[in-house]
């Protein structure tokens, strides 16, 4: 099926990425490869920091001008369907979109795709991990209410605690406390978003050990709208 292609603009960072490569691989199943649809990565880890661009207007220009520059690779490469492989840098897709307008109908949006998921599911309250930007910014919290449910963010005080889990899986080095932080974090209410594509790296790790009922991960939820999609077509 060479007119459904995959685009990821991956790389933010490098081992969310690998994961979700993982979740492709497991999510389309197959007997032999070339049922699978195609995929291209970009792994643009040499962009700016989005939460930086977010929260303290740095480099913000060439952030856009890189995501700009891949997303347009992507597509000019056959990408029909693009994934960006983190939360954060979806603040900044109306600037892209601005520049590419064609764009908006080929981006799988992560977040609202979770947002929808959760509705389905008739989900009164859930509880935001991600980074200080994603959290700041508000994007969840507003557009799930907007579908009257309750998101319950962490305390400032908590930031840097997410900060040192999603820092572990960029740095891939673990250790006892950040599976204790982790647990702490995702185990304090029954319904929990991982907002960071680092976070579902830490989930798969110690995913024995949680208890929250319900766990969102954004991407993981957007490969699995894809998978029907492509089944739709074949």
């Amino acid at each position: 099926m060479n007119e459904f292609t995959i685009g990821v603009l991956g790389g933010m960072g490098t081992y969310a990425t690998i994961n979700m490569f993982k979740q492709y691989a497991d999510v389309f199943k197959a007997e032999k490869e070339w049922e699978r649809p195609r995929i291209i990565i970009d792994n643009r880890c040499t962009m700016p920091s989005r939460v930086r661009a977010f929260l303290y207007k740095e480099n913000v220009d060439e952030l856009i001008s890189e995501m700009f520059e891949s997303m347009q690779y992507l597509m000019d490469a056959g990408a029909t369907r693009i994934i960006l492989a983190c939360n954060t840098s979806h603040l900044f897709l109306p600037q892209i979109y601005d520049k590419i307008p064609q764009l908006k109908d080929r981006v799988v949006n992560i977040i609202d795709n979770c947002v929808e998921e959760i509705k389905k599911q008739s989900v009164k309250s859930v509880y935001l991990l991600g980074s200080e930007g994603i959290i700041q910014s508000r994007i969840y919290q507003d557009n799930l209410l907007n579908s009257k449910i309750e998101c319950i963010t962490p305390l400032p005080e908590e930031y840097i605690l997410i900060r040192n889990c999603i820092e572990a899986v960029k740095q891939n080095k673990y250790n006892h406390d950040i599976k204790e932080t982790f647990l702490g974090l995702v185990n304090k209410y029954d319904a929990c978003v991982l907002g960071c594509t680092e976070l579902p790296v830490l989930y798969e790790m110690y995913k024995d050990d949680i208890l929250c009922e319900k766990i969102y991960d954004p991407l993981y939820l957007s490969i699995i709208k894809l998978k029907e999609e492509y089944d739709a077509i074949r």
